[in-house]
């Protein structure tokens, strides 16, 4: 997900995300299907791809060997993502029926991103300077699970 940060003149080329057209930080969120917040990682600028964001995170080697998956931002990265139209034509029924049942699983980690989000520092735009955003992060994940109770 993307953490928008105010637009600050010397970081707008590495902080600018192009997916977003926004500025801010890219952070890797790790989920359970239940919803579950599990991990949250260390703040990436937002012009860097998702899958950069994805080995910088740390995540592939602490799930290793149990099965994830993402959105279509991390086809080849071994994880269970839809399938992508076909250049200059239409998905297949069989294509549609897939996509939607991975997409009915991949709903949980959006509400468990919405839910890291209630948190008002990560959902409105981040104005604080930007090399304290990594505190601020981990503050937040640490308060989510606090309140989650583990």
């Amino acid at each position: 997900t993307l953490v928008t940060t105010w637009d600050w003149a010397s970081e707008g080329t590495t902080m600018f995300s192009g997916k977003h057209r926004d500025t801010g930080f890219n952070l890797q969120i790790a989920a359970s299907l239940a919803g579950d917040l599990l991990a949250v990682s260390a703040p990436v600028p937002g012009s860097r791809h998702d899958m950069h964001a994805w080995r910088q995170s740390g995540f592939p080697h602490a799930f290793a060997g149990r099965e994830g998956m993402g959105d279509l931002g991390y086809v080849g990265s071994g994880l269970l993502t839809p399938r992508r139209k076909p250049p200059g034509q239409e998905r297949s029924t069989g294509d549609k029926v897939a996509n939607r049942s991975i997409n009915t699983l991949r709903a949980a980690v959006e509400r468990a991103i919405a839910h890291l989000k209630d948190w008002k520092i990560l959902a409105t735009r981040y104005r604080g300077p930007l090399t304290r955003f990594t505190l601020v992060a981990k503050t937040v994940t640490a308060l989510a699970f606090y309140k989650k109770g583990w």
